[in-house]
């Protein structure tokens, strides 16, 4: 799958190298949803069931597919040396180019290279589907929506949600999400079909048109059309209105069998604005500027050794400890007047202590005047989803609104463009690895990222595993670099 992001948490390294040794295994997970992916640079989705002796929270489905949403970086027709060329040659950019979106691997009808090998989903009248959809397109967020077909949202990151209708969805970068539909049309042909939500002023051209599409084939005798009907329901590049009030629908179910455990004692607040900058550098006298991506004004500088590495082993020089609970400059994020000149790149890390409870707004800004949606992604975290809004953060009237009853878990949200939206987790999963990232892949490319360290809990339990003494064999063409951990215990 093109750039899927990794979704598992809480598997054991034994099951993971098993895994990645091609070898089968079993793992337990914590999650009470039915689905994670695990993949950022695999070629398989894993679904996790319910536990033995329970069930989904919904109507069991007759049958269920993996719809998986992509953007190839291959031409029609090119060869594959040329393909790889075309990487290689996109390999120090944010993103490759992509050429077309995919629904499980084909472009869909309207690509003349696919249009003899577009994916069809056979159906029976009457029959209700669960679809896991998986948005593994790397720079996009997508509308996606069948033609005559409602859609009933179950579940999304790996967590149930309450059942809500809706004609379309819009899922984000490496985000995953669970929809029933009921086969209740008359049987012909229909269109799956997925295109851009672009969040940028409609002004700006650059952003990939296509419409990808599949086909809905019912089973039985009838003449089929002439050509599948589109979906009219399916929005339009730029409705931002429509995108958000999809967004504002998801709740947990908030059920004595999926409680909701929102964080109430917070002691770690912290306010971060999502900006694109300009850093300003000096070359033999000459001052310029260059294009780079920010939290808090800090663009995140990627070390030489890795953040984990460092913070296991104690390494100093790598990583400093001061990434700020705040911005270091206040003005209006999402006005006009934009100040210059406030961005550094540097390796800065927050550290949490194990179990401490956090709660981050995060502020969509106007900087360079290019507003748009930050998708982001917490990496071996679920969180709480307890508010949105549009325009500057109000620290005073804003938290009435929070939804501390039923907010959704997700590990994946949109930060608005110019908004904030507002999380809560508890920093219980201890180590170097929590990343947080914008999930566009050219913004988190340009430092819009960071790192937070969660100290150990004081037991075993509780602490930082050690690095397997045994790292898995990686073979061509793997992007995947290993570490020497020859100094560690002996392996989990």
């Amino acid at each position: 799958m093109d750039h899927m992001k990794a979704l598992f948490s809480e598997i054991r390294w034994s099951k993971l190298k098993k895994a990645l040794l091609g070898e089968s295994c079993n793992s337990n997970l914590s999650s009470d949803n039915a689905r994670k992916i695990d993949g950022a640079h695999n070629n398989d989705i894993h679904i996790i069931l319910p536990a033995e002796g329970t069930t989904y929270p919904y109507p069991k489905p007759d049958a269920e597919e993996v719809i998986v949403l992509g953007d190839p970086t291959a031409l029609c027709g090119t060869s594959e040396d040329e393909n790889k060329k075309r990487l290689l040659q996109n390999s120090t950019s944010s993103t490759p180019v992509s050429d077309a979106y995919t629904i499980n691997g084909q472009p869909g009808d309207f690509a003349a290279c696919s249009n003899g090998t577009t994916y069809r989903l056979l159906v029976d009248y009457g029959k209700t589907y669960l679809l896991r959809i998986v948005n593994a397109i790397m720079n996009s967020e997508t509308f996606f929506a069948i033609s005559g077909h409602n859609l009933t949202v179950v579940g999304t990151d790996g967590t149930y949600t309450k059942p809500f209708v809706t004609s379309f969805i819009m899922i984000t970068p490496g985000q995953t999400m669970d929809v029933l539909v009921t086969m209740d049309q008359a049987p012909s042909y229909y269109y799956m079909a997925a295109r851009q939500f672009v969040s940028e002023n409609p002004e700006v051209p650059d952003f990939d048109d296509s419409n990808v599409t599949a086909i809905i084939q019912y089973r039985g005798n009838y003449t089929p059309p002439a050509a599948p009907s589109f979906p009219a329901n399916l929005p339009a590049y730029h409705q931002l209105g429509v995108a958000y009030s999809f967004l504002s629908q998801f709740r947990s179910l908030a059920s004595p069998e999926h409680p909701v455990n929102v964080p109430l004692d917070i002691t770690t607040r912290m306010y971060i604005t999502v900006a694109m900058n300009s850093v300003v550098y000096e070359d033999e006298g000459t001052t310029g500027t260059y294009i780079a991506s920010s939290l808090n004004n800090i663009s995140f500088l990627n070390p030489e050794m890795d953040v984990l590495q460092a913070y296991y082993r104690h390494v100093g020089g790598v990583y400093t400890t001061d990434f700020p609970d705040h911005p270091s400059y206040y003005f209006n994020f999402t006005g006009y007047d934009m100040p210059s000149d406030v961005t550094m790149q540097a390796t800065k890390v927050k550290v949490l202590n194990y179990n401490e409870s956090a709660e981050i707004i995060f502020q969509g800004t106007n900087v360079q005047y290019t507003p748009e949606d930050h998708p982001l992604h917490l990496h071996g975290y679920t969180f709480y989803v307890i508010g949105s809004g549009y325009g500057v953060f109000d620290n005073e009237t804003d938290p009435q609104g929070f939804n501390l009853v039923d907010p959704p878990e997700r590990n994946t949200v949109t930060v608005p463009q110019n908004g904030w939206v507002a999380l809560r987790f508890v920093a219980n999963n201890p180590g170097g690895c929590m990343a947080m990232a914008l999930s566009f892949g050219s913004t988190s490319h340009l430092g819009m990222d960071t790192v937070f360290i969660v100290k150990d809990g004081g037991t075993p339990e509780t602490s930082i595993l050690p690095p397997p003494a045994y790292m898995p064999p990686c073979q061509d063409p793997s992007p995947i670099v290993l570490e020497d951990f020859s100094d560690s215990v002996k392996a989990w």
